[in-house]
């Protein structure tokens, strides 16, 4: 192999092209895969970070869940506690309400017996002195007898 002019030539536009690219093109490039590389480490961060308070908000939501849920069974415990006593004190009510209207009916029902008896008695007196009129065949003067007729009216 010999070593001639054009060799050398090439191996001197190489050395030249190596240096200006060394020089010119490399850093700029270096420079932009430095920043890109930098972007990329900052996004990975970020996308941590991010991923860490998502999961923060998930268990603070998650809690909050929880305790509204906790809220939720509480008061409805609360109502239907609330709900047995409103029908429990509207039972007594009625029961109470019942027993005056029965009370009432009672006593109306005595009123009315004592009511009917009395008139029945006046009835019994007043078919007495017809009866007693009747086989005697004369008419018998209430005025005269009216404390026989109250003393049989009473018996009655």
């Amino acid at each position: 192999m010999s070593i001639n002019a054009t060799l050398i030539i090439q191996l001197i536009q190489f050395l030249l092209f190596v240096g200006f690219v060394m020089k010119f093109v490399a850093p700029p490039i270096a420079r932009a895969l430095d920043e890109r590389a930098e972007k990329v480490a900052a996004g990975l961060i970020a996308a941590d970070k991010a991923k860490a308070e998502l999961s923060d908000a998930f268990k603070h939501v998650e809690a909050q869940l929880s305790g509204a849920r906790n809220d939720a069974a509480q008061r409805l415990a609360d109502a239907e506690h609330l709900a047995q006593s409103m029908i429990e004190e509207a039972k007594a009510r009625a029961s109470e309400e019942a027993a005056k209207i029965i009370a009432s009916a009672k006593a109306e029902a005595e009123q009315e017996s004592l009511k009917a008896r009395e008139a029945l008695r006046s009835q019994v007196a007043v078919l007495a002195v017809k009866g007693a009129e009747q086989i005697l065949k004369r008419e018998v003067n209430a005025g005269v007898h009216a404390e026989l007729l109250n003393r049989l009216q009473t018996e009655l």
